[in-house]
């Protein structure tokens, strides 16, 4: 049947086809490995405009400096995140690997080792995607480690897919106070925070996997920066297991505190649910819920986590071995189990105590082991308090209406 398009049906398709059509003036930059690559690869970053590809030649490309993007629109390609290397073993300039400041970037296939700082850093950078990446420090955990391995911060709609990040003295990969992000299909070990999801907006983390970290996922809501508040984060289809790598993060840092052997931990976040997980062989605790402890000074800043959701996870070992504060308890006979909450729901921001429910719904996890899922409150009822004022309760909450968050959907493409 023949269909006539009216004028106004005409004009939608010449627009579409501007609107999907790359450029005809985009350029291809292509950098070997060699004595003039870092010159090379930072004019194109710099001279690249909008639309075009930066690509990157398999083999070690050797830099003393740090590299930046300012350039939207642009693609950086390497052949294989084991083939096309930039190795920063020998930095002198420079905080970061690569630091990129400019909105629809693409990084992927390629590989950043042994930064001085960061090794991916992205700040405003919306909708970035980090797709088959590895970040790397090759010595192994040290606490001279740069801290983060990917590292989008102040974003919109961020996908990080396929990524692998080792040895980050903070967290592999770090998330911090953006909206619409998705983490899948990545592998974060032997960091000491795996995965981190801090003063974000709407966050899917999934089908990865965390071994061997200090700590496994962790979702945070810190005081004192520009985006507080987070909420509604999605834990789901995780392998969260053996975190055993003791923790060596640098003095002074938050994530310092992370006792070794943690699977999940939920500080101070809102509408968190963790869902159809494999979390196990996690010393300290397979899931942590707690309050932020310190002292606040933003009287706008609450510190404790709510609507908290544990549902239809499968659970190995966890709580044998707890590190940290908690080995004090469990040396005086407090049995340590698979979800541990400090039991807070009083606080004390800018002088001024507060009080409200603490929702926590735990309903159809299950157990490898010889003996059900546990449960243990701290009875720590003000945030602040020591751990040495614990008041254990082993009693189970039950399962909760709490509506849990719309999956994230990013713009069309990716």
């Amino acid at each position: 049947m023949q269909r006539t398009l009216t004028a106004g049906a005409s004009l939608m398709l010449i627009l579409g086809a501007l609107f999907v059509t790359p450029p005809v003036d985009a350029k291809t930059w292509r950098v070997r490995p060699g004595p003039d690559a870092q010159a090379q690869l930072q004019t194109a970053l710099i001279e690249a405009r909008p639309g075009d590809s930066v690509r990157l030649a398999r083999g070690r490309f050797e830099f003393t400096a740090g590299l930046s993007l300012d350039v939207d629109r642009v693609t950086i390609q390497g052949e294989g995140s084991d083939k096309s290397i930039l190795s920063f073993t020998g930095q002198t300039n420079g905080a970061e690997g690569l630091l990129v400041t400019s909105d629809d970037v693409v990084l992927r296939d390629f590989a950043v080792e042994n930064p001085r700082g960061d090794g991916i850093k992205s700040k405003g950078a919306d909708r970035i995607t980090f797709r088959d990446l590895r970040v790397e420090w090759t010595r192994g955990p040290h606490r001279d480690n740069g801290a983060y391995g990917v590292y989008p911060v102040g974003s919109t709609d961020v996908l990080i897919d396929r990524v692998t990040v080792r040895g980050a003295s903070d967290a592999g990969i770090y998330v911090g106070q953006s909206r619409n992000i998705i983490v899948r299909r990545s592998l974060a070990e032997f960091n000491v925070a795996g995965i981190e999801i801090e003063n974000s907006i709407g966050a899917d983390v999934h089908d990865n996997v965390t071994r061997r970290n200090t700590g496994g996922i962790l979702v945070f809501d810190l005081p004192g920066v520009p985006q507080t508040g987070g909420h509604s984060t999605r834990v789901f289809r995780n392998q969260i297991i053996q975190n055993d790598t003791p923790n060596f993060a640098p003095a002074g840092n938050i994530v310092a505190g992370v006792p070794t052997g943690t699977g999940v931990i939920v500080m101070a976040n809102r509408n968190v649910h963790i869902f159809d997980n494999t979390i196990g062989d996690n010393g300290t605790a397979n899931v942590i819920i707690t309050a932020y402890r310190q002292e606040i000074t933003d009287a706008t800043y609450n510190p404790l986590p709510r609507d908290i959701v544990v549902r239809n996870n499968v659970f190995g070992r966890g709580g044998f071995e707890p590190a940290g504060d908690f080995a004090a308890l469990r040396a005086a006979g407090v049995p340590f189990s698979d979800i541990v909450w400090d039991g807070a729901t009083i606080y004390v921001a800018g002088g001024t105590p507060r009080e409200e429910p603490v929702r926590i719904s735990v309903a159809d996890n299950r157990s490898t082991t010889n003996r059900p899922v546990g449960f243990l409150s701290l009875g720590l009822s003000i945030a602040s308090a020591p751990v040495t004022d614990a008041q254990p309760d082993a009693t189970m909450p039950g399962a909760l209406a709490i509506a849990p968050p719309a999956p994230i959907r990013l713009p069309q493409g990716r």
